[in-house]
Parts: structure tokens; C-alpha cells; sequence
């Protein structure tokens, strides 16, 4: 098996303006925007992406089948804009797998012509909060007012840790090649998949490509979520209250 393994789909020559990449991450903010996405546009699966770098596990379906682990390319046109989409099942397991992948993207965008690259993600604060922000990144100065008047907010402090992973490594590694990237995380606590953060993510992303997806899907998950979010709020509560009984 090859380290990194492109297998395409159709011989049939594509095209894409700008390159969405949704895998996964914390809250699985970035997955659930970009297979949203992918959904609602009828977006074209062209390729799938093998490697050993991934994790050493296979995936049961639901009829008890087998498969390796992979990501997927997918394209789509809508109003003049062409939209090529990276998701999947996982990221790298090594240091350097997230480097070799990402340069394997890199390859396939720079083959589909891509322009600009918009890297999804969550940012885990830790704790449950009712509004969420979209925080960014740029690997271009000029694309920071851009960013920022759809809503994006760029803090000099956060993310502290930096951005792991594809989404960061697509930014860098794309400037080098010439194409320019933004990053936008929304807020999430970490603790679970959340559909909020991902609603927020897309109403920027909405902004910023001139797209007008519905987020009808998103918001009824965001809903569905809401009564396990109460039973982590109340264990937080609790958890408070005992910590200020002990402290007393």
C-alpha cells in the first residue's frame, strides 16, 4: 500500500474556485458545516484518500461490512462559484502524516485550479456558553478586513495552543504555494458534537462566499442537542456548588 493513496473516481476534468475543508476536529464543528454543505448543494464525490497515517482501524457499516478509513474530495457549482470539498472519517495519527497529508490536498487543490482555501474547525473553550463566536486566522494580511467584516473576530491570545492539524497546515502550506486560506473555528466546549458552533461557522462562511445555504438541518440538530447540553450544565452546576461546599 502506498504511504498516501488518491484514488479518483471519474476521468472526467474538474474545476473549483475555492477548496472547503471539513474534517474532523473538536465539536466536529468543521464536519458537520462542510457534509451540510455537501448535502444541501448535491455536491459530486470525485476521490477518496487512503493512507498509513491514519489511524490503524477499519469502519463497520451498518451491515456489518468493513472498510478502511478515508477522506473524500468532493465538487459542486452553484451560482458561478465552484466548490471543492475535503472530509472524511480522520486526520493524521503522526506528526508527520499531517504534514505529507496536507501536502496531498495541497496537490489536489493546485490540480483543481483552487484560489482560496476556507479551513473549518471548533475552538474548545471548556465550558458551555449561549453565544457563540467564529474566531480566524489568515495566511494573508489582506484577507483580514474581509474576514472580519463578515463577522470573523481575530484575537492576538487565542487559539493560544495554535491550530492543529489540516486546518492549520492548509493555510501555511497553501501561502507557500500561492493560494491564500482563512480558518474559521467556532466556539465550541469540547464536550460534544455541536451543531450550534456549526451554525455559526456557516453563517459566516455564508457571508464570505456569497452562498446562501440553508441552515434549516443544522439548527434542528442544534435543537435536538439543547437537552443534553442542560444535563452537562446542571452536572457543571453541581459540580460548583460542591467545590464551594468544600471551600466553606
Amino acid at each position: 500500500m502506498d504511504d498516501i493513496r488518491i484514488k479518483k473516481l471519474t476521468d472526467k476534468d474538474y474545476h473549483a474556485d475555492i477548496l472547503i475543508e471539513g474534517l474532523p476536529g473538536v465539536g466536529q464543528v468543521g464536519k458537520l458545516v462542510a457534509e451540510h454543505m455537501i448535502e444541501e448543494l448535491g455536491a459530486e464525490k470525485i476521490a477518496e484518500i487512503t493512507s498509513i497515517f491514519f489511524p490503524p482501524q477499519v469502519l463497520i457499516d451498518e451491515t456489518g461490512v468493513a472498510r478502511l478509513s478515508c477522506n473524500e474530495i468532493y465538487v459542486v457549482s452553484k451560482d458561478d462559484l465552484s466548490i471543492a470539498f475535503l472530509v472524511g472519517d480522520v486526520q493524521s495519527g503522526s506528526p508527520e502524516g499531517h504534514y505529507l497529508l496536507a501536502d496531498a490536498y495541497l496537490d489536489v487543490a493546485e490540480e483543481l485550479g483552487v484560489k482560496r482555501i476556507y479551513t473549518l474547525g471548533g475552538y474548545g473553550t471548556g465550558h458551555l456558553q449561549d453565544e457563540i463566536q467564529v474566531l480566524g486566522a489568515v495566511n494573508n494580511s489582506d484577507l483580514r478586513e474581509t474576514a472580519e467584516t463578515a463577522g470573523v473576530i481575530f484575537s492576538h491570545d487565542e487559539p493560544g495552543g495554535g491550530i492543529i492539524g489540516a486546518s492549520g497546515l492548509l493555510l501555511s502550506l497553501g501561502a507557500e504555494r500561492g493560494i491564500e486560506g482563512m480558518c474559521l473555528m467556532g466556539e465550541t466546549s469540547g464536550y460534544i458534537v455541536d451543531p450550534k458552533s456549526a451554525h455559526a461557522v456557516l453563517g459566516i462562511l455564508n457571508v464570505l462566499t456569497g452562498l446562501d445555504i440553508d441552515d434549516t438541518k443544522l439548527e434542528e440538530r442544534a435543537v435536538e442537542m439543547e437537552g443534553i447540553v442542560e444535563k452537562i450544565r446542571e452536572l457543571e452546576n453541581a459540580k460548583a456548588d460542591e467545590e464551594l461546599s468544600y471551600i466553606g
